[in-house]
């Protein structure tokens, strides 16, 4: 795995840190560099920082290696594993990276050191304390996912023109739940709204048709990292 570069005296931790350590550390699954498959930064290399765990369990989710495991990890070291990479950009994910306290100390710390961040987040943590630096790609839960019961919606009316919503979208029904969110909450006019296929539930073209017949202002998102490489942790 990514994390096997460090080494103990990079940070590590033989266990869950106190309760005055730990928004001063992060549990991990893998540091990687990679190509930036989605959002509005896709296409640039991107060094991505996968926190563990996650309180939602979504019906398609592909990162499902990150629910459990991790090792802790000082934020310095962290930094110190970023800086290796030697990209600007770095996107922050999970799992659900703001379940962990230290999400926001490391967030702060990597826009501190000149990157450019994106974080990406479930939708179902309260998003008002990230760091106003970092650009935050927010997922809205559809029907199709199990888990809409979740999703924050006051989330929503804090994001900026250059962050991001985003629907994966599972079935004909979840286009028609997600389009009439979109209009009603009034999303487009916002910020950047991205409608993604849940991978072997509706194709791409699919969903670039209804999005056209529906005259719907929305970006179609596909995931680029698995066009390159399939569905591979580390890539």
């Amino acid at each position: 795995m990514p994390l096997g570069a460090f080494s103990a005296d990079m940070g590590r931790s033989s266990g869950a840190p106190g309760a005055g350590t730990s928004a001063l550390r992060v549990k991990l699954t893998e540091i990687f560099l990679s190509i930036q498959g989605e959002a509005d930064s896709v296409g640039w290399p991107t060094v991505f920082v996968r926190l563990t765990g996650c309180p939602l369990r979504c019906h398609y989710c592909d990162t499902a290696y990150a629910f459990h495991g991790g090792e802790w990890f000082q934020i310095e070291a962290v930094l110190g594993k970023v800086a290796s990479f030697e990209t600007r950009h770095v996107c922050v994910t999970g799992g659900e990276p703001l379940a962990q306290k230290g999400c926001f100390a490391l967030l702060q710390r990597l826009c501190d050191a000149g990157y450019q961040v994106s974080l990406e987040t479930s939708g179902a943590m309260d998003v008002s304390m990230v760091d106003a630096r970092v650009v935050r790609v927010v997922d809205v839960k559809t029907p199709g996912s199990g888990e809409a019961a979740r999703n924050r919606y006051e989330n929503l009316a804090m994001l900026r023109p250059e962050e991001q919503v985003k629907f994966v979208i599972c079935s004909r029904a979840d286009f028609e739940w997600a389009r009439e969110q979109v209009r009603a909450r009034r999303l487009h006019e916002q910020c950047m709204v991205l409608f993604s296929p849940s991978h072997g539930q509706v194709e791409a073209g699919e969903l670039a048709q209804w999005i056209l017949d529906a005259r719907l202002p929305v970006r179609l998102q596909v995931q680029l990292h698995k066009y390159l490489w399939g569905n591979t942790p580390g890539r």
